[in-house]
């Protein structure tokens, strides 16, 4: 390697020392459970990435498949694990039910009737005494220590749900990995996320804790492009497949439906699994690093999004170059064989199966105890084989020059229940009722 790269690298390793000191001792090394970290992928155009706030909005919470995962993306979002303080299947049901009951309620909207001032009220107020639909979307999923000794499940687990560990970029901290549940919140405002939440928590307190919580936004969709930016000020998402197209939808996202997912369980089908990342990005280093270099870690044009050396979001990539963005030697046209979208999705043949579609949203913590910002991307994927799908895609873009910028330190892997119908309950078909 020639001195002008030797120098390029020596820089960039001396800013990210500066910089990775931002983690602290806020952040625990430890394994979150059994497998995997978090990024891009798949095919080309499809519908906006997020929708406009219409508090009227209703998205119906009984179907095939859970609300929430085709679902417009909305503005804001929340993810909360739960334990469970319960270990008799009998009590598990009555938590399902309860929880399926909140859903209906929260999701269709009406007025708050508090039946005696001497009680508790039923809601929180936060929203007043109509509680407006806003576009909630309530999904449940389970860990895999849900299918544990304690209910009598463990003949019933989804065949690739495995507690996560730790890729070589991860700090995880056992604080924010992991549950027996999990329950993603989406709306177009982050207090109907909120009363939601918190909802839930009251009226499932006999049963269930809070492990951790994040809220997250998203900026608005600027008018013609794909995707909402992340806090590099990239878009996210670009390269998600068209799940718009019910065929499309089907081979990736659906178990028991996908090609690859036809040994799984009967009652997991039309389910999903989804992948939890939360990625800490270390945004005054990113904020010092030259546009020609930013751009070639990704791929993309800053601005337009495009794929480098082409004008749309949605324009095919050009493969044929194999420059690296660590070496420093591309032109700034050409899309390096290491960038973040190449390694994500680099279109080889067979390369169908391992598609993912990405949900993300920004979130902020406000500062770290070195006075930096401590923000970063909630990362939720969903995918109808997990270790085809984000497990597969992850390692392959282990040791990315992106891995600087970024230090992944909590989340989980879950299993999203297929959805429910009127007078049913979430999760019914795993107790054979």
């Amino acid at each position: 390697m020639d001195t002008q790269n030797i120098n390029h690298l020596s820089r960039r390793h001396l800013l990210k020392t500066a910089a990775i000191t931002a983690l602290g001792s806020s952040v625990l090394l430890s394994s979150c459970g059994k497998q995997q970290n978090a990024t891009p992928q798949s095919t080309t155009n499809r519908q906006p990435e997020n929708a406009q706030p219409n508090t009227d909005s209703r998205y119906d919470c009984f179907g095939v498949h859970q609300a929430g995962i085709t679902t417009p993306h909305q503005l804001f979002g929340n993810l909360t694990t739960f334990d469970l303080t319960i270990n008799d299947q009998n009590r598990l049901i009555d938590y399902f039910r309860i929880l399926t009951a909140r859903i209906e309620f929260l999701t269709q909207g009406g007025e708050i009737k508090d039946t005696d001032p001497k009680l508790p009220p039923e809601a929180s107020g936060l929203l007043g005494k109509t509680l407006r639909t806003d576009g909630l979307t309530i999904t449940v999923s389970v860990g895999d220590t849900l299918f544990d000794s304690r209910f009598g499940l463990a003949d019933k687990k989804p065949l690739r749900l495995k507690e996560m560990k730790r890729f070589p970029n991860d700090k995880l901290n056992i604080d924010w990995c992991d549950g027996d549940i999990s329950i993603q919140f989406c709306a177009y405002s982050p207090e109907t996320c909120q009363n939601a939440l918190r909802d839930i928590i009251k009226n499932t307190a006999k049963f269930a804790v809070p492990r951790w919580s994040l809220d997250g936004w998203l900026p608005k969709t600027e008018p013609g492009a794909m995707a909402a930016r992340n806090l590099f000020g990239y878009r996210d998402g670009s390269g998600n497949p068209d799940i718009s197209n019910p065929k499309i939808a089907d081979e990736v996202l659906w178990t028991g439906v996908a090609e690859n997912s036809l040994d799984e369980p009967k009652w997991a089908k039309n389910g999903s699994y989804q992948a939890v990342r939360l990625i800490r990005q270390f945004v005054e280093f990113w904020d010092r690093t030259p546009l020609q270099e930013q751009d070639t870690i990704f791929g993309r044009e800053k601005y337009s999004g495009a794929p480098l050396g082409q004008k749309h979001e949605s324009d095919t990539p050009n493969y044929t170059g194999d420059c690296r963005s660590d070496e420093g030697n591309c032109d700034g046209k050409s899309i390096p064989i290491d960038s973040h979208m190449r390694l994500g999705n680099p279109r080889n043949a067979g390369w169908e199966k391992h598609r993912i579609l990405r949900r993300p949203f920004n979130y902020s913590l406000g500062l770290a105890k070195n006075k930096q910002l401590d923000v970063g991307l909630l990362m939720i994927i969903y995918q109808a084989n997990l270790d085809d799908g984000f497990i597969f895609v992850q390692n392959a873009m282990n040791g990315e020059p992106l891995e600087e910028y970024i230090r992944p330190f909590g989340g989980g892997y879950f299993f999203t229940l297929p959805g429910f119908q009127k007078g049913e309950f979430l999760g019914q078909g795993m107790f054979e009722i």
